[in-house]
């Protein structure tokens, strides 16, 4: 019988149920065997297979409603993960959270990389399999389909930044909320989640810093505002009803300023150019001009040097200072030994000019 397997004298049942294998050993009876898969498969039909019933089966769109209340509003990513869910429920939206297997996700993953970046398409699979572990952690659901599902590799050492020239350009081209927002992101580093969520409370005008307490790695951090930044800042009338700097006519947060930040850089001639490269151009402008690496880490909040040692080449003269300190060995080696003065000179009191 189709779906019925034996191995040595033990039966098992094995059959396919939304993408889903089910392997279940039933015993040594042959008949008993074939009664097990006649159940499983009319439960399969009844949609009661593994403990779902009719009851228990929710809407992937009504389980996206319910994690953005719970979930992302006490993890202050509401804005963030809401246009997510808009795209996500594009593709699972009617169906129920249980029908939803490895298979479908797989699919996702390949439709979605043709429309945007590897890197967008695997913050959407992060939040699909976050939303499937809370669906587990609120007893609606028994097992993850993104478990199996692999991100796409990331090139994170992609390093692009603008010119001083660029830089001119797209500030004198830049107007209204989007002229704050880029001035921000050139002058302070920051990220654009952070930039969207500011809020006046943040800003310290008389001590000229942000203290950001909403950051990526949820860690407080303060940013120097220099004066470009505190004119630009001030010169901003606050909405009577809401907290944050940058806000739409409603008062809420903008989500996002994609198309008038692509709309600016096609009028100001930039090409292959994102948003987040504001701030690469921030810590390349600093390497650039001789902060050191440290400094410029702890300016844009990474954790460890590994990100900020992607700046390190642009520095003016760390290659410079690091081959002059070998001089006062060179010299040494170069003289004939009746005029060395002496000879037990050692290479490390050489480098440490001893």
């Amino acid at each position: 019988m189709k779906g019925l397997r034996r191995r040595g004298d033990v039966y098992f049942v094995d059959f396919y149920s939304n993408s889903r294998r089910i392997r279940k050993v039933v015993g040594k009876n042959k008949k008993m065997a074939e009664a097990i898969l006649h159940k499983y498969k009319a439960e399969v039909v009844e949609g009661k297979f593994l403990d779902i019933d009719k009851t228990e089966k929710i809407r992937f769109a009504d389980f996206a409603a319910e994690y953005l209340k719970v979930h992302s509003s006490s993890n202050k990513s509401y804005y963030k993960d809401e246009l997510n869910i808009e795209m996500l429920k594009g593709f699972f939206g009617n169906r129920s959270l249980h029908e939803i297997s490895s298979l479908d996700i797989e699919r996702f993953k390949s439709d979605r990389a043709k429309q945007v970046s590897v890197a967008t398409t695997n913050r959407g699979l992060a939040l699909l399999k976050s939303m499937f572990n809370r669906a587990i952690e609120w007893k609606k659901l028994k097992d993850n389909p993104c478990r199996a599902v692999k991100l796409f590799k990331e090139n994170n050492q992609r390093l692009r930044y603008l010119e001083q020239e660029e830089i001119r350009r797209l500030l004198i081209n830049c107007s209204g909320y989007l002229k704050g927002i880029i001035t921000v992101a050139l002058f302070a580093g920051m990220r654009k989640s952070e930039i969207l969520n500011l809020k006046w409370h943040d800003c310290d005008f008389e001590r000229q810093i942000i203290r950001l307490t909403n950051t990526k790695n949820n860690e407080t951090r303060t940013i120097p505002m220099n004066d470009l930044i505190k004119e630009t800042l001030v010169a901003i009338h606050k909405h009577p009803d809401s907290p944050y700097i940058f806000y739409k006519r409603n008062g809420e947060p903008f989500i996002n300023v994609r198309k008038s930040f692509d709309k600016l850089l096609k009028a100001c001639k930039i090409e292959e150019f994102r948003f987040h490269d504001l701030r690469h151009t921030y810590a390349s402008q600093l390497a650039m001009s001789g902060v050191d690496l440290n400094t410029i880490r702890e300016l844009l909040g990474h954790k460890s040097e590994k990100m900020t040692l992607r700046y390190a080449h642009l520095s003016p003269d760390h290659k410079r200072r690091a081959v002059d300190s070998l001089n006062r060995l060179g010299t040494n080696w170069a003289q004939k030994p009746s005029d060395v003065k002496d000879e037990k000179l050692t290479v490390s009191q050489v480098l440490s000019n001893k």
